[in-house]
């Protein structure tokens, strides 16, 4: 065995002549140990929310998305986009047309996002799955037109089941007449399936308005033309390869992005708030780690006579150092080890009986805090109370037993 380990090991786990080390040691094990569990348990909330984020999106967002990298629109029957919908990974292709349109409620304009689709959209989303009300799922019948709002719309347009609405949009390069508003406007007229869609989230549930394909382009004056086409990929489909097959095909006319990309701006933003709560953390546990330098600043003094021997029997500075330098590595390793067991088990615990509510109102999503540990992340919270520790102890105790050595010389 390796001399310093072992010396080291006896100095930590076996009884000392002064109890107020053993305390010390103790504490910082202890300090590094909460700390620890503590960065754990943060990065597992915003693992949590991150992933009920995803979940909410998962049913409305196609797996992937490919829109003009120029333009607002472009060819719905390109060559390029034939190509993409003959993909062999592709299960499903809806073709899609979005932009902002207005209708008058009550004598009130509301502007609003009308999205047109094609009859493949419930194949490729699960909008099926989130529609709510007495109607059914329907988009076009015949020259009758649907329109399925957001939960957050419906009420701004008189419910769920608003009757008949006359939706208008700016006809393009025209400019207002003043005389005779209504001719600058192109007008259609739209009818309730009685439904209501509910994302969850409100840039979807409070302004989109879900309807036909035909009609979108109708409205907009934009036949044969589409904003995105969104796909869904076969089971077995590498949703990494086949973005970068479909980019290909492309020709860079297209910017072809996955859920998470998407969402860019959401998941940026909970990534750098779980950053920083990372770094905040990890000046906690810097922190914690001054109680290490601490006990190794007693035992170097305590152990004055036993380095004093062992210089005797010939054992060199380097090893000595060697010996305080593995009892504060020993320390952080304890320390962090119980905090990474004990934030898991924390975490597990919130995941099966959600004992730390959301809060007592009715606005959440979910009852409890949603929780999900990562491996990765688990690795990382480990390696930095790790390195932490070492690196917080090499100065202090190369100092204090360089002067302990240069002591015992004098003498």
């Amino acid at each position: 065995m390796y001399l310093p380990y072992f010396i080291a090991r006896r100095y930590l786990f076996s009884k000392k002549s002064h109890n107020a080390i053993n305390i010390i040691s103790a504490i910082a094990a202890a300090g590094i140990a909460i700390a620890t569990a503590a960065m754990v348990c943060i990065l597992s909330v915003f693992n949590g929310f991150h992933d009920l984020i995803a979940t909410l999106y998962c049913n409305f967002d196609p797996e992937i998305q490919v829109s003009a990298l120029q333009g607002k629109t472009f060819d719905e029957n390109s060559p390029e986009v034939r190509k993409i919908m003959q993909h062999p990974d592709v299960e499903y292709a809806a073709k899609c047309l979005e932009d902002n349109a207005m209708f008058l409620f009550r004598g009130h304009p509301l502007v609003i996002t009308v999205k047109g689709v094609d009859e493949n959209f419930d194949e490729v989303t699960g909008i099926r799955q989130i529609i709510y009300g007495e109607g059914s799922y329907r988009l076009r019948s015949g020259d009758v037109f649907y329109g399925i709002p957001g939960i957050g719309l419906a009420p701004k347009m008189g419910g769920a089941d608003y009757g008949s609405l006359q939706i208008c949009a700016p006809r393009q390069g025209e400019r207002i007449n003043l005389a005779n508003p209504i001719e600058s406007f192109s007008v259609e007229d739209i009818e309730s399936p009685g439904i209501v869609f509910d994302v969850n989230q409100r840039k979807y549930d409070e302004h989109l308005l879900i309807t036909d394909l035909g009609f979108a382009q109708q409205l907009f004056e934009k036949e044969g033309r589409i904003s995105t086409l969104e796909l869904k990929l076969k089971p077995e489909a590498d949703i990494s390869r086949t973005k970068a097959e479909i980019a290909d095909i492309g020709n860079g006319k297209f910017a072809v992005k996955d859920r998470m990309e998407q969402q860019a701006d959401v998941f940026n933003i909970m990534n750098i708030e779980k950053l920083i709560a990372y770094l905040f953390l990890t000046f906690i546990i810097l922190v914690a780690c001054f109680n290490i330098i601490s006990s190794l600043s007693m035992l170097i003094i305590e152990k004055r006579d036993d380095v004093l021997t062992l210089q005797h029997l010939g054992m060199s500075p380097g090893k000595v150092r060697a010996i305080f330098l593995t009892e504060g590595r020993l320390i952080s390793i304890f320390g962090a080890a119980t905090g990474i067991l004990l934030g898991v088990i924390l975490c597990s615990l919130q995941q099966n009986f959600g004992f730390i509510k959301m809060g007592n109102g009715s606005g959440f999503i979910v009852d409890s805090y949603p929780v999900a540990v990562h491996a990765m992340d688990v690795i990382i919270v480990f390696a930095t109370s790790v390195i932490i520790g070492v690196i917080s102890v090499w100065y202090p105790v190369h100092i204090l037993s360089r002067r302990l050595l240069n002591i015992q010389h004098a003498d």
